[in-house]
């Protein structure tokens, strides 16, 4: 097993990638054991190929790529900035509104970064906002993605966890309105201190005029969820249909080109590889660790060392607030999950809840350096030093980190809409 842990770290420190990490280490481990060499071909294959609902990550992708190509994030913008527009730091609040809206379509942090983002850095500018603020604003909600359904974390989890992901998916609507709330709180203070203009009040009359322009976008996060939540289709089924009603829309409003479609599906399908890699070499990695009975062994030194499943949730979200600096989500999702949710199972945490938790600190790990994907997407839009994102983000590290803890102890946030809806 040392021969294992340490092959992977060492790798690592050499900046090999995570996935060729945990390839390299697990290939090395077998042949060391003795084992044949093309076991490990054979576990890759089923940890992507054994699993339905991972069908739903590459349609969730395609359609993030879609709405940020055709149009429906500008109109998502511009209504969130018509019914916030009037606060005090009217933009912030436009800003964490859209990307309340927009997480009920993509399912990534990324994709809302590298679309929302753009439109919102340029709008808060040409309005007089400082740029450190429209920085860690634009970065810090764009992390509400992957907590309000869909979610590709919660679907990798789910899928590694044998998890149910409907439950899981309603289980972020709560928690990301919560996060939405904190950190327009926390913008309105901010904009107050630095005295922000804010917009004129819309009137009626152009509140529905862009309604009436960007109904059909809004309707979107109605049809995925709604769905989900009716019970009506699958999270992968879900996917599919966000796919194809994003497509039709886009191709309504008239601003996706043929042109569009190739460089789409090229973000899709380099998002998708390297998302299915992580899984498929984590698998491996994670059957080696299951051979050693690591979880096992795990689950019992928690067990010795803590008192309680408060002190356990302590200790795991320190776990987790560290890995997330330094480690890809995913790849974090497929290492830790087959270790940590047999000690929360132990401990009698909902598995629902611990899902929820730990994805919400891996994305607050994508906002923190040395990794920080947000960060370096931000860096790329903006062209702004990444060291001075870092520091401009600090406050709302902060803000979220103290949401993490309150959603950590109070579970029925989290349970609540899961347990009415599926019961």
């Amino acid at each position: 097993m040392i021969l294992l842990l340490g092959a992977f770290f060492i790798l690592l420190l050499l900046k090999m990638p995570v996935s060729f990490s945990l390839l390299c280490s697990s290939v090395f481990y077998l042949l060391a054991q003795g084992m044949p060499p093309f076991m490990a071909i054979i576990r890759m294959a089923m940890g992507v190929g054994d699993s339905f609902p991972l069908m739903a990550v590459p349609f969730f992708i395609l359609a993030g790529a879609i709405m940020n190509t055709g149009g429906i994030t500008t109109r998502i913008f511009e209504f969130a900035d018509k019914l916030c527009g009037h606060i005090t730091g009217g933009l912030g609040h436009a800003n964490i509104l859209a990307s309340i809206i927009f997480s009920g379509m993509s399912g990534t942090a990324i994709a809302d970064t590298g679309g929302l983002g753009a439109i919102e850095l340029k709008a808060m500018k040409d309005a007089g906002y400082d740029e450190d603020f429209s920085l860690a604003i634009t970065g810090a909600s764009s992390i509400i993605g992957p907590i309000i359904p869909p979610s590709v974390p919660a679907v990798v989890f789910g899928v590694i966890g044998e998890v149910s992901i409907g439950r899981l998916f309603i289980g972020g609507v709560i928690p990301g309105l919560i996060m939405g709330f904190a950190m327009a709180l926390f913008v309105y203070f901010q904009s107050k201190h630095r005295h922000y203009p804010k917009k004129k009040r819309a009137t009626i009359r152009e509140i529905a005029a862009s309604t009436r322009k960007s109904f059909f976008a809004l309707l979107t996060p109605v049809v995925i969820i709604g769905g989900i939540f009716i019970g009506v289709i699958t999270p992968t089924e879900a996917a599919i249909l966000a796919v194809v009603y994003s497509l039709i829309l886009s191709i309504a409003y008239g601003d996706f080109k043929r042109k569009d479609f190739i460089n789409v599906l090229r973000e899709t399908v380099n998002g998708t590889v390297s998302v299915m890699l992580i899984v498929s070499c984590a698998s491996l990695f994670g059957y080696i660790l299951a051979s050693e009975q690591i979880p096992q062994k795990m689950t019992d030194f928690f067990m010795a060392a803590l008192p309680n499943k408060y002190a356990a949730l302590l200790v795991i979200n320190i776990i987790l607030l560290i890995a997330g600096t330094f480690m890809e989500t995913i790849s974090a999702i497929t290492i830790l999950t087959p270790v940590l949710i047999p000690v929360a199972l132990v401990f009698g945490i909902d598995p629902v809840h611990f899902g929820i938790v730990m994805i919400l600190n891996l994305m607050i790990g994508l906002m923190t350096p040395p990794v920080g994907m947000v960060l370096y997407v931000l860096s790329g839009v903006s062209k702004v030093p990444f060291e001075q994102i870092v520091k401009a983000i600090w406050p709302y590290i902060i803000v979220l980190t103290i949401v993490l803890f309150i959603l950590t102890y109070v579970p029925q946030i989290v349970l609540f809409l899961p347990n009415l809806v599926f019961g």
